[in-house]
């Protein structure tokens, strides 16, 4: 398939007062894509057989990849409801989901097909999703997901960690062949939870998570809630586990709230060996009453790749998510009181895999030659202005085929 965007803005660089950043510079081109590829981008492309979009001066900038959400358990699709207090804190909701995920599986596929939907609509090409399996839904689960999954195939990427949300060994050897035939059916990575509060050993836990991930070929994202130095003991097992198997596939450090709340000196040695064996954390940019925002640009420029995820989008868990990057980004400048054009706009790369279309010198990265064409046509003048005001997407380009398009008024630089 041949795509021709006219009339497009893109970034081109900064604009300096002295220092620091006063604007974002742009320029209008056409960009052509081809076989899902970026092949040219120029002042003007003239090419027979091509379906054509005239972009009409909005801003092209990357698509969003959601990192991490539950499109197996959702009230998403279905009516209003509040989760109920977690009397017991996770344990409440081990209880909760052995009643409620059964009786919502008539409904599981209908609902996991609206959240992937949504993502679609809001900017996402790419979705990875934790799919339970316990003792009471088995693999029920990553079958509906999968088969949900595969029919976006055309329009997104995605992956599927097998989660054992209700523990991986307190569950007998039962369990455990049970999961390991979930590994078998989609799975691109094995999940986990809170292994010393949920399973009591949180070495042997994650020893056998290693080694189920070597055995399957599989990465590996922990959802870890323990805060402190509890949360700390468990990240350092996890590197020491990386460490002592050589550990190649990903490992990604879901919620990961310990990096929250460290005193200076034990934060640094814990981000820096973590960003010593590439180990990634994905965050939902939370907001509570103590310690609870990761340092999100600290870690980043220490060398930890951070990723934003929505967790869900309404469910027993919470009632709070939206689906919307472009909300989670700026709910993200406002904790950290960003205002300026540079720190705005460089926060992109949180919800992109860390793609910006300038670097932080300005100097323009992205489109270029020879990059998929994942990509979202929005109302913007900078990536800056997209975020801080909450622009509206109008097109989604997925491979270089528009999966998503929303009529919308163009206000430009006057939103």
């Amino acid at each position: 398939m041949t795509l021709l965007i006219k009339n497009v803005r893109l970034e081109s660089g900064y604009l300096y007062d002295q220092t620091f950043v006063t604007s974002t510079e742009t320029k209008i081109v056409d960009v052509l894509i081809e076989n899902g590829k970026f092949v040219k981008i120029a002042p003007t492309i003239e090419v027979g057989g091509a379906a054509v979009v005239d972009a009409k001066n909005q801003l092209l900038v990357p698509s969003f990849r959601e990192m991490h959400t539950h499109i197996d358990k959702t009230y998403f699709g279905g009516g209003w409801k509040a989760p109920t207090p977690a009397i017991e804190g996770i344990f409440t909701r081990f209880k909760e989901e052995a009643i409620l995920l059964p009786k919502q599986l008539d409904v599981a596929e209908e609902r996991a097909h609206a959240m992937v939907r949504h993502y679609i609509k809001n900017g996402h090409t790419h979705i990875r999703t934790h799919v339970n399996v316990d003792p009471q839904i088995v693999t029920k689960h990553i079958e509906i997901a999968k088969r949900v999954l595969d029919s976006y195939q055309d329009q997104i990427t995605y992956e599927i960690v097998a989660f054992p949300q209700h523990g991986l060994l307190r569950n007998g050897h039962e369990f455990l062949t049970v999961f390991e035939e979930a590994l078998q059916m989609g799975a691109t990575h094995i999940g986990g939870v809170d292994p010393a509060l949920v399973d009591r050993d949180s070495g042997e836990v994650l020893k056998t998570t290693f080694h189920l991930a070597q055995k399957y070929d599989l990465a590996i994202d922990i959802h870890l809630h323990e805060r402190n130095t509890l949360g700390e003991f468990e990240i350092l097992q996890i590197v020491n586990e990386i460490e002592r198997r050589s550990f190649k596939n990903e490992v990604t450090l879901s919620h990961a709230f310990a990096f929250a709340d460290l005193p200076q000196q034990s934060l640094d040695n814990l981000i820096d060996q973590v960003a010593a064996n590439n180990v990634g954390v994905t965050t939902t940019v939370p907001i509570g009453a103590g310690p609870i925002t990761l340092p999100v640009k600290y870690m980043y420029d220490r060398g930890v790749k951070v990723s934003f995820g929505h967790d869900s989008l309404t469910d027993h868990w919470s009632p709070f998510g939206s689906g919307d990057t472009i909300q989670k980004l700026n709910q993200f400048i406002q904790r950290f009181g960003y205002i300026d054009e540079w720190h705005i706009g460089q926060s992109l790369k949180y919800a992109t895999g860390g793609l910006t279309p300038l670097n932080e010198a300005g100097e323009q990265q992205w489109p270029k030659v020879g990059d998929t064409a994942n990509a979202l046509l929005v109302d913007a003048v900078s990536s800056a202005h997209l975020i801080a005001r909450q622009c509206p997407i109008s097109t989604v380009i997925s491979k270089g085929k528009i999966i998503h398009e929303k009529e919308i008024e163009l206000k430009g630089e006057f939103r």
